[in-house]
């Protein structure tokens, strides 16, 4: 293995750590106990061996001491919703950079990746129009009744609501303006209103005026200390009649007890999830054709946000140790 020397703490830029190295030899693991499709793998290999590095993979490992042998020698490590722990950082004695191939990034202990100089990055927007698509799919699926009989509803002419307006959120506005709803969004770190008006999108200056004018609350924030049970009963409570709250976030946003009494104590509204909650047994027993969350998180299962997630990781991986690039830096 090549000796990898950081530049002095004066000489780094904008936090970012950067290598010098022969650039060979590097080892990349793979470790996904849900695999990359084989078209994802073969795009990952052909971008790291192009680069000169070694490609390792785990695959459907089930126990965390394969994870942590595989991870023993390699340089950087590519994930999917694997749980990249203080153990498991202390184990890869050699590495340097975890890429979570999606957005999301709560699986990976980042305080322990910086203890150690790991760079920690996602792969944004590489997920995004598969999940936009789900989360409009599910409203369509809660207008028409589950797809079974009795009238439903049409979305033209509903107000559409979008909880943080990233990524996922801008495109799931886009596509409920397409079916002629009326989006308004709330994100409190976009100071800029212009990015809401290029997308013909009102802003609204807090979570409660959201929640309130909201038809449809298309959820998007991630599970931070602050956000975790933020979501639950005086939001639901003071939705519009006949309202549908679809999480297509994290489960640990929600405040599961506060969600089933808004909807004992409001018939008319309706919840959809694709992150089955703790009391998922509960809400299908007592709400009925009100609630249902998809039996596994399907917001990135599609072959494209597959192949287009692994590829992004191993790019990011390839540039960083060639050009020290850290734009999806994390753990800045």
């Amino acid at each position: 293995m090549p000796t990898i020397v950081p530049f002095t703490r004066e000489k780094r830029e904008d936090k970012a750590i950067y290598y010098t190295s022969l650039i060979k030899d590097m080892k990349i693991l793979v470790a996904t106990e849900k695999p990359f499709a084989k078209k994802a793998v073969d795009g990952i290999r052909e971008i790291v061996e192009g680069a000169g590095y070694t490609l390792s993979l785990l695959e459907k490992y089930t126990d965390k001491a394969q994870l942590l042998e595989a991870v023993a020698d390699v340089d950087a490590l590519i994930i999917r919703s694997d749980k990249v722990t203080a153990e498991v950082i202390d184990a890869a004695h050699n590495l340097k950079i975890v890429v979570r191939a999606g957005a999301g990034y709560d699986n990976v202990d980042l305080a322990a990746a910086s203890a150690r100089g790991i760079v920690v990055m996602n792969t944004p927007g590489q997920n995004s129009n598969a999940v936009a698509e789900l989360a409009l799919g599910m409203m369509v699926y809660m207008a028409r009744n589950q797809f079974t009989s009795g009238t439903g509803s049409e979305l033209s002419g509903k107000t559409l609501a979008i909880h943080a307006y990233g990524n996922v959120g801008k495109l799931v506005g886009r596509k409920g303006a397409a079916c002629g709803m009326n989006v308004v969004a709330y994100d409190p770190f976009i100071k800029d209103d212009s990015v809401f008006a290029a997308d013909g999108v009102k802003k609204v200056d807090s979570v409660e005026e959201l929640y309130a004018c909201a038809d449809y609350l298309s959820l998007h924030i991630p599970a931070t200390e602050q956000t975790k049970g933020s979501i639950g009963y005086d939001l639901l409570m003071s939705m519009p009649k006949g309202a549908t709250l679809i999480n297509t976030a994290r489960k640990e946003v929600i405040d599961e007890e506060g969600v089933a009494k808004a909807l004992t104590e409001r018939e008319d509204l309706k919840y959809i999830t694709d992150i089955a909650p703790a009391m998922h047994d509960l809400y299908c027993e007592k709400f009925g054709k009100r609630y249902f969350g998809t039996p596994k998180k399907m917001g990135a299962e599609t072959a494209e946000a597959n192949i287009n997630a692994g590829l992004a990781a191993a790019r990011q991986i390839v540039d960083y140790f060639v050009n020290g690039n850290v734009k999806f830096q994390v753990n800045k």
